[in-house]
């Protein structure tokens, strides 16, 4: 088992109920990654539900979560004959942490016509890209990252004014990709307010929406992160998430809080 499944792992104690243990290894700072909850979430929604893979899945971070057993409270809203709708909120010490609600399917009956107006980028390969160094982050023993574009930041701390990061991520184990470790990867990237402030200031994450169009075949997962406005200190960050065959498998929204020092 990965280090991936491992970290997620989820236990049914009663009908309806789960509970993971947050572990180290997936924080920023002190706080556990955003994408590492959901991911959680996501497993125990899998597990629960008739239909196993998350198509569209939102989470509203009301606090913050630590270390620790976390519990999370699975109801069907819906369920059809190709997807189920349902929400799962997560508890720690008797308080609302996240709040989740998803539809899920079965991605390999997914049919359908295809077409994108953004075709996915020409990048460099997994190989020929430095690892992105860790900057004393834990959550980089579990998370590696190979940057194309925003590395000047991080690297030397020009910041470039794109407003965007894009590169590659895989499990650091070597662990393949699932539906599920989508989840993580879409909250995983540096913010792309980095590349227009400098590497300054918390960007802490309000609401996260990942759609999985996909399983993603073995192999590095290519990413585009951009954010496009910020106003008034809130900012967004567009995501598109493509496997190592260039098949487009997710693609996220998130809405964050700029905090910059005074």
């Amino acid at each position: 088992m990965g280090q991936f499944a491992q970290g997620t792992a989820v236990q049914q104690l009663e009908e309806n109920l789960w509970r993971a243990e947050l572990s180290e290894g997936w924080r920023i700072g002190v706080v556990p990654n955003g994408g590492y909850v959901l991911a959680i979430a996501g497993r125990a929604l899998s597990e629960a539900l008739p239909h196993k893979d998350p198509l569209s899945i939102n989470a509203f971070y009301l606090a913050p979560t630590v270390l620790g057993p976390i519990d999370i409270r699975v109801e069907t809203l819906r369920a059809g004959g190709n997807t189920t709708h349902a929400e799962a909120k997560m508890y720690q010490n008797g308080e609302l942490k996240v709040q989740v609600t998803a539809i899920y399917t079965t991605l390999d009956r997914l049919q359908g016509e295809t077409w994108t107006s953004a075709p996915r980028p020409d990048y460099p390969s997994w190989d020929d890209l430095a690892r992105l160094p860790d900057a004393g982050l834990e959550f980089r023993r579990n998370v590696e990252i190979r940057l194309v574009r925003g590395h000047e930041v991080l690297r030397d701390g020009k910041a470039s004014g794109s407003g965007e990061f894009s590169g590659w991520i895989t499990h650091a184990d070597g662990s393949s990709p699932d539906p599920l470790a989508l989840l993580l990867f879409a909250d995983s990237f540096p913010p792309p307010s980095f590349t227009i402030f400098g590497r300054i200031g918390w960007v802490p994450t309000l609401e996260l929406t990942v759609q999985v169009r996909g399983n993603p075949v073995p192999g590095p997962i290519q990413v585009r992160l951009v954010s496009r406005h910020l106003t008034r200190g809130m900012i967004e960050e567009d995501g598109e998430y493509w496997d190592s065959a260039g098949n487009l498998v997710a693609l996220s929204r998130q809405s964050a809080k700029l905090r910059l020092p005074q």
